[in-house]
């Protein structure tokens, strides 16, 4: 027998007894149904079984593990539903990005079109399956036994993925003969998703999710912009020949990746000199507002667009709007009492407009300053005048929404929206998490430039997330540009920065369990040292050596 301490009290059970069955006696206590556990601080899967005393918490399907779980569950559950049905025609699928609420996704060794029939066939094949509540297993291969299936199976990414893994193991997952990697837990078995749906959408259809507090699968409202930007540059990784982790740890391990390197940097280049013709062709904008989620690169991005403007013959000025915040003892605070500087109302949003509106009447105004450490708005003789060719570069969190500059005419802006889409796969069935990448760059940032551990970035970054969802997202499709700042190698310049201070998170923090997974994400890939890459490169804003004061 096992002694077992859940929710503070101690329970026995006899070893060998599953997470599942443990969770059985539990469900009853919670709304959304357990998906996987922590037993002794480490996440494991409800087939698994106890085999030692430990303490035990439950993760519901609403929980952000139990969410990963059950989406990757789904998408093992479609890639089984049409390799039944279409498997024998040499039909695949590669899972892309995410796009809304769902995974965009394309079909693969074939011409034939996605269409509403072959969509409900899909789907009817999917509920047979889940209907039929078919075990989920995991086996445990070495990683040269794991490369010769890939190979065999056709999973071409996958296989030169893991020629390129220094770890020794690799599990796989089986469902009813079928075979696959996937990056990150799954759920037991078929029979635990409920909700999902398939819809056409450009050359593919998306494999919707439902929400995790509803458990409801809501419409789906596609972001055509920001889904062609993030298309447009995977596709360039295509051409490039780096179109997952696997083939830039090739480009690495050949020597290639200096050259990768150049291009992508002269690419971007290109796309912001492009940025800049279409703003001074666009009429008289005095206005260029630019949002976009945190660690997104802005800073670096408004540095460089303000120089192809200057060689355009405009005259760009940086205002912060950090720099409008109220003073602290107004500053509204959140539901738990903490100051919330990301709502709108943060922001001296009248004062904001009465200044804007003032210089766009070619009055001379002086623009206040916060400082930061008083928490008060300050001035410090900062005067401006804007002629002909003068455009105010106007950054932050709020920029995007029309709230902020209620009083400025619409002709009179220019709206950018920047975000870090990763192009990379991780292989043909596993998307490259955009947000991972992001928080991989804030905690080599904030670890550079404010002491901020990866301990306390990890800590913070689910509000940081919410704040996003809340202030930033819903307004990117209203932008009238959409840049993408991701850059094809810069998570094999980041490992080296990252992994030292990921592993200097204690295994008894509440934030280890994220460390660990991120460490796992990292050894992907092989690591380029940073002496080659230029002082003007987006990557500098995080990794430091910058020459721009970021």
């Amino acid at each position: 027998m096992s002694k077992i301490i859940i929710d503070g009290k101690e329970v026995e059970y006899q070893q060998g007894t599953t997470y599942e069955q443990i969770a059985k006696d539990f469900q009853k206590d919670f709304e959304q149904e357990i998906a996987l556990v922590f037993f002794n601080g480490r996440l494991r899967e409800l087939n698994k079984s106890v085999k030692e005393d430990g303490t035990l918490s439950f993760v519901t399907l609403a929980d952000k593990p139990g969410v990963k779980a059950y989406r990757r569950t789904v998408v093992l559950l479609m890639q089984k539903a049409l390799d039944d049905l279409y498997g024998e025609k040499g039909v695949g699928v590669r899972v892309l990005q995410t796009t809304g609420n769902g995974q965009y996704c394309e079909l693969t060794g074939t011409d034939m079109e996605v269409t509403d029939e072959l969509l409900r066939e899909l789907s009817a094949e999917m509920r047979r399956l889940i209907d039929a509540d078919l075990p989920i297993s995991k086996e445990n291969h070495s990683t040269a036994e794991a490369v010769k299936l890939f190979h065999e199976l056709g999973m071409t990414d996958k296989e030169k993925l893991f020629g390129y893994r220094r770890s020794s193991r690799v599990n796989i997952y089986e469902l009813d003969g079928y075979r696959d990697y996937f990056y990150g837990y799954m759920l037991p078995s078929t029979g635990y998703v409920k909700n999902f749906n398939l819809i056409r959408y450009s050359n593919g259809f998306v494999l919707l999710y439902p929400d995790a507090k509803t458990g409801i699968v809501s419409e789906y409202h596609p972001s055509d912009k920001l889904f062609a930007t993030q298309r447009e540059c995977s596709k360039w990784g295509e051409k490039m020949g780096v179109k997952n982790i696997g083939e830039l740890n090739e480009a690495i391990a050949t020597g290639r990746i200096q050259d990768i390197i150049l291009m992508q940097e002269a690419q971007m280049e290109s796309r912001i000199g492009e940025l800049a013709d279409i703003i001074a062709n666009a009429g008289n904008k005095k206005f260029i507002m630019i949002a976009g989620p945190s660690s997104s690169g802005k800073t670096t991005f408004s540095h460089r667009l303000s120089i192809h403007l200057s060689s355009l013959g405009m005259k760009p000025h940086p205002i912060p709007l950090d720099d409008y915040y109220l003073d602290r003892d107004k500053t509204p605070r959140d539901e738990n009492g903490n100051y919330d500087f990301e709502c709108l109302e943060a922001l001296d949003v009248e004062l904001f407009n009465k200044d804007m509106s003032a210089l766009l009447a070619g009055e001379r105004v002086e623009l206040p300053t916060f400082n930061f450490k008083t928490g008060k708005r300050e001035y410090r003789g900062k005067y401006m005048q804007l002629g002909p060719e003068d455009v105010l570069v106007i950054e932050g969190i709020h920029g995007l929404n029309d709230k902020l500059s209620y009083s400025l005419p619409g002709e009179s802006k220019f709206k950018i929206y920047i975000s870090a889409l990763t192009q990379l796969a991780i292989d043909e069935h596993n998307a490259l998490p955009t947000t991972d990448g992001r928080l991989i760059r804030r905690i080599v940032r904030d670890a550079r430039t404010r002491g901020t551990s990866a301990q306390e970035t990890i800590a913070m970054w689910d509000s940081v997330r919410r704040g996003e969802e809340k202030y930033i997202f819903p307004f990117q499709e209203g932008a009238d540009y959409i840049f993408n700042s991701a850059l094809i190698y810069e998570l094999a310049v980041l490992k080296l920065y990252a992994e030292p201070q990921l592993f200097n998170i204690p295994k008894d923090a509440p934030e280890y369990v994220e460390a660990k997974r991120l460490l796992k994400f990292l050894d992907y890939f092989l690591a380029i040292p940073s002496e080659n890459i230029h002082h003007n490169s987006l990557v500098r804003e995080f990794i430091g050596g910058s020459c721009f004061n970021v």
